[in-house]
């Protein structure tokens, strides 16, 4: 079920905050919290059914797992508690492996050996990278002695609650389960009903005005397959950064809503990250939550900074490049992961130079190479990508073509001024007006307060900002009729 669809906004989502409190107003905070569970589950597999008793399956098994690294008698046994944390990782990183990388695998196995191998191809379950790592995360902290769980329905609340359910943000068992014990939060809080109307309202019009408007012309310099020139080239990769940004934003901003209409606060996952002035600082701000995961639970056991420089920098390498591979089974999440462990390395090392760059010269070296890094995390192959680098430096050659040829007859109010205009104008840009006004329109957004300031000042607002923020919901409704799904629902 979509975020952006009318199903889930005007009939799951009240009908799920109707019975919740309801319930919790009877005092039947089990039953409430037992509805939640049933409610995300059908939220989870109204999308594919098939799917709904692997996650069953990987509840129960981490559940078991957990609550014996809790418990007090295996504490005396620090091997055994080590056996018992390897195998519940090793069972989840195979679970995640086999659907996500065995076709990858066999592909690339085929093609070095010359082989056919015969395998069916198998289907990536939905949200399993996300429900998995939060799973690994409740292991390790589990063994940690930083959280213990012995109520599964409680647990299974912990992994499934829909509004994070499918991509995130990933979230600590401390972080989220105590807020559902605390009794305030049984009862509907209006300013939290408010600010989470307003959080989802932003974030629906991020995903199906803006990233959607985007989505044709990012498709069509990457699957078009045809030679790109200097602007068909930038308006390509400028909109897959900000469709990627405003898609997964968006998607985070209507999680954080949606939850926040419980009285339950999820961790912030985006800060404005392309205003970023290195890419240690981007790394801060964007899907901060999976930054979080990484470096908690990859970096820091590799040995993060705690050896010689080199092994530092190698550690900051692998976990980037783990990063890469855990965004999918392709060669260009590992090349995107790879680009950008390097350039951690080559900031650390520029850091411990003591060199510093001015402000805006940091910011837009950060910004173009995010940009050009995106244009390997989005193209299917690496002649896709060159094909799109290629045009990006390609300037001559788009300043040889005008607009000259242009027809002018929808110009001619403009008289002999636009017939001056489109003699020297390249003929690309004039093509790509409509997405380079898009792009300049994203860039004044970007610049505005992000969803924790908003957050923050919504809690004030009065009722005539509801009424607004329901009206955006409501257009925002009517345009997602042709919306697409989230881009990290491929993840």
């Amino acid at each position: 079920m979509l975020f952006n669809s009318a199903v889930y906004l005007f009939a799951f989502l009240p009908v799920a905050l109707v019975v919740y409190f309801g319930l919790c107003r009877l005092r039947w905070v089990k039953a409430a919290q037992a509805w939640l569970v049933v409610a995300s589950l059908f939220f989870y597999s109204y999308w594919k059914l098939e799917h709904l008793p692997l996650l069953l399956a990987s509840l129960l098994a981490n559940f078991m797992i957990g609550s014996e690294l809790a418990n007090p008698r295996l504490a005396r046994s620090r091997h055994a508690r080590r056996g018992l944390l390897g195998l519940g990782i090793a069972g989840n990183v195979a679970l995640l492996g086999y659907f996500k990388y065995i076709n990858f695998l066999v592909d690339n196995l085929s093609a070095l050996g010359g082989w056919s191998l015969d395998w069916p191809q198998v289907v990536l379950p939905l949200a399993i990278s996300f429900f998995t790592f939060q799973q690994i995360a409740y292991l390790v902290d589990s063994h940690r002695g930083h959280t213990r769980e012995y109520d599964f329905l409680r647990y299974a609340l912990f992994v499934c609650f829909f509004p994070q359910l499918i991509a995130g943000p990933i979230v600590h068992h401390h972080e989220m389960m105590p807020q559902f014990a605390q009794r305030r939060n049984w009862v509907p809080r209006h300013r939290n009903l408010l600010a989470g109307l307003c959080l989802f309202a932003v974030g629906l019009f991020k995903k199906v005005v803006i990233a959607d408007t985007f989505a044709p012309w990012a498709d069509r310099g990457f699957d078009g397959g045809q030679a790109l020139d200097f602007f068909e080239a930038w308006v390509t990769s400028l909109s897959y950064t900000f469709q990627l940004y405003f898609d997964f934003s968006g998607y985070c901003d209507m999680a954080m809503g949606a939850a926040l209409m419980f009285n339950i606060r999820l961790p912030l996952n985006f800060n404005s990250p392309y205003k970023a002035l290195d890419i240690q600082d981007f790394w801060r701000r964007w899907h901060i939550t999976l930054g979080r995961f990484l470096r908690d639970y990859v970096y820091i056991p590799l040995g993060g900074n705690r050896h010689a420089e080199w092994q530092t920098c190698t550690n900051l390498f692998l976990t980037f490049l783990i990063g890469g591979l855990w965004h999918g089974a392709g060669w260009m999440f590992v090349a995107w992961g790879a680009l950008h462990g390097a350039a951690l390395v080559v900031h650390r090392t520029w850091k411990n130079a003591g060199l510093r760059l001015p402000s805006s010269l940091a910011w837009l070296l950060t910004f173009l190479f995010v940009n050009v890094a995106w244009v390997f995390f989005r193209a299917t192959s690496l002649d896709d990508a060159l094909r799109v680098l290629r045009g990006m430096v390609d300037l001559p050659g788009a300043l040889g073509k005008t607009a000259a040829s242009i027809p002018t007859e929808g110009f001619a109010w403009g008289g002999w001024s636009v017939d001056l205009w489109l003699q020297w104008l390249p003929a690309a840009m004039v093509a790509q007006l409509p997405c380079l006004a898009a792009l300049l329109g994203s860039a004044v957004l970007l610049a505005a307060p992000n969803s924790g300031r908003l957050l923050t000042a919504a809690v004030g607002w009065k009722l005539n900002t509801a009424c607004a923020a329901l009206m955006v919901v409501a257009v925002s409704a009517m345009l997602a009729s042709t919306s697409t799904v989230f881009l990290y629902f491929n993840f």
